[in-house]
C-alpha cells in the first residue's frame, strides 16, 4: 500500500510539473480586427484575402512548427476605435495567437498602441498610414508596418503637384481625426521643403453631407490643386459636388488612398469622368508584376473569383497583408514557438525575402519598423470603371 501510494504520488507530481507541449494538431492563430461592418468598405475584405492566401500557401507546404496549421480569427471593429480596443484585448487572450492585424483606419491603430505594448502582442499594419503608428515612444516596439507613411505621401503629393500641374499654391481638406492631424503635420513640412504655399486648410467630420463650400473657399483662396485626405464616403460626396460645377471651377484633386478602401467608384455615380483625380499607392497588380504578385493575382481568381488583376478591389490591402503575413510566419519559425516577445524580436532580424510588393533586403530592424520606403510611392488615376491605372512616374 505504501509503495502504491508513493508511486501514485510521484506520478501525480511529475504530471503537475511536466510542461505541456502543443500537439501537431493544435492550430496557430493570427487575429484580424478590421472594418468589416463599415457599409461601403472593401479594405477589410482585401486584408483578409491577402492574409488567407498567404496562410493557404504555408499550410499547403506543411504548416508551421512541425506541422501545425495556421488559422485566421476575425473581428469587426465597424471603424469605431473603442470597439477596436475591445477586440484587440479579446484577441490577445487567445492561446497560440501570435499577432493581431489591423485594417484601414489609422485612429484604431493609434488607440491600440498602448495595449499592444502592455499585453506584448505584435500589432501588424498592412494599411494604416499615420506616422505615429510606428513613430512612438514605446520600447521595445511591438508594431510592424508594411504600408505607406503619411510623411512619404506628403512629399509625393507636393512633388506630383509641382511636376504634374506646375502648381505653386495648394489647398488641403482633412478629416478631424488622428489620421488628418498626422497628414497636416506631414504636409506642412513637405510644403516648406518644396517651397509650395498652402493657401488654406479645411477640416471636416466623418458623416458630413457636403464639402463643396470648403472646396470653393480653398479655390477662392488661390488653390491650384487640392490635396484630399478622405475615405470613400466623403471622397465620393466631394467628387460628385465638383462634377456638378462648371468646368472652369474644377481644380485637380490629389488624394490619399483611403478612398481606395471602399466602393468609391460606384458611389461617385459616374462623376469620376468629370473630375481629374489622382491617388497615391504603393502597389499595383497592373505594374509589371513580380512572379509572386502574379501568383497572388492567380490565387485571387481561384479562391475569390476575381476575373482579372484590374478588378481586384483595394489592391494595396491584398498585397501588403499577404507579404506581411509571410514575414510574420517567418519570424515565428525563426523564434521556434508562439511566444510573442520572441516573435517580436525575430521580426527585427529576418533575412532578405522577395514578396509581391517588393524585395525586402532587410524587412525590419530594431530601429525601423516600416518594411516599405518612399521609393514605393507612386500615383494612379481612379477611373469610373473602378480601375486604378498607374500614372507614369514623376521625375524626381
Amino acid at each position: 500500500m505504501h509503495r502504491r501510494f508513493f508511486c501514485s504520488l510521484i506520478y501525480g507530481l511529475s504530471a503537475l510539473f511536466t510542461p505541456t507541449f502543443a500537439m501537431a494538431s493544435d492550430p496557430v492563430y493570427i487575429g484580424l480586427d478590421a472594418e468589416f461592418g463599415h457599409a461601403t468598405s472593401t479594405s477589410a475584405q482585401a486584408v483578409q484575402q491577402g492574409i488567407q492566401i498567404a496562410l493557404d500557401e504555408i499550410n499547403a507546404a506543411g504548416g508551421v512548427l512541425g506541422g501545425r496549421q495556421l488559422e485566421l480569427i476575425t473581428r469587426d471593429n465597424r471603424s469605431i476605435t473603442a470597439v477596436g480596443r475591445d477586440n484587440f484585448q479579446e484577441l490577445a487572450q487567445v492561446k497560440d495567437l501570435i499577432a493581431v492585424f489591423g485594417g484601414k483606419f489609422s485612429p484604431i491603430y493609434v488607440e491600440c498602441l498602448p495595449l499592444a505594448h502592455e499585453l506584448q502582442v505584435p500589432l501588424m499594419d498592412p494599411w494604416g498610414a499615420a506616422d505615429q503608428i510606428t513613430d512612438h515612444h514605446f520600447r521595445p516596439n511591438y508594431v510592424f508596418r508594411l504600408s505607406l507613411k503619411d510623411a512619404w505621401a506628403a512629399s509625393a503629393f507636393m512633388r506630383f503637384a509641382q511636376q504634374q500641374y506646375q502648381a505653386k499654391r495648394i489647398g488641403l481638406m482633412l478629416p478631424n481625426t488622428a489620421w488628418g492631424r498626422s497628414n497636416k503635420a506631414a504636409l506642412d513640412k513637405a510644403a516648406g521643403r518644396a517651397d509650395l504655399k498652402i493657401v488654406g486648410e479645411h477640416w471636416y467630420n466623418w458623416g458630413d453631407q457636403s464639402l463643396i463650400q470648403r472646396y470653393q473657399e480653398l479655390r477662392a483662396a488661390g488653390a491650384q490643386v487640392l490635396v484630399l485626405v478622405a475615405n470613400e464616403v466623403e471622397g465620393a460626396i466631394l467628387v460628385k459636388e465638383i462634377a456638378a460645377l462648371p468646368a472652369a471651377e474644377r481644380i485637380p484633386l490629389i488624394s490619399h488612398w483611403g478612398i481606395t478602401g471602399g466602393e468609391f467608384a460606384r458611389m461617385t455615380e459616374g462623376a469620376l469622368d468629370q473630375v481629374e483625380l489622382s491617388v497615391v499607392q504603393t502597389f499595383s497588380f497592373l505594374h509589371p508584376p513580380s512572379p509572386r504578385a502574379k501568383k497572388l493575382a492567380a490565387a485571387m481568381k481561384t479562391r475569390y473569383g476575381v476575373a482579372s488583376a484590374a478588378q481586384i478591389k483595394s489592391p494595396v490591402g491584398v498585397a501588403q497583408a499577404y507579404d506581411l503575413t509571410h514575414l510574420l510566419v517567418q519570424a515565428m519559425q525563426k523564434a521556434g514557438s508562439t511566444d510573442r516577445p520572441k516573435i517580436r524580436e525575430a521580426l527585427e532580424h529576418l533575412p532578405a525575402w522577395t514578396g509581391a510588393v517588393r524585395h525586402y533586403a532587410k524587412p525590419f530592424t530594431a530601429t525601423r519598423h516600416d518594411a516599405l520606403s518612399q521609393d514605393n510611392v507612386f500615383f494612379v488615376r481612379y477611373t469610373a470603371q473602378d480601375t486604378l491605372v498607374p500614372i507614369p512616374a514623376v521625375k524626381r
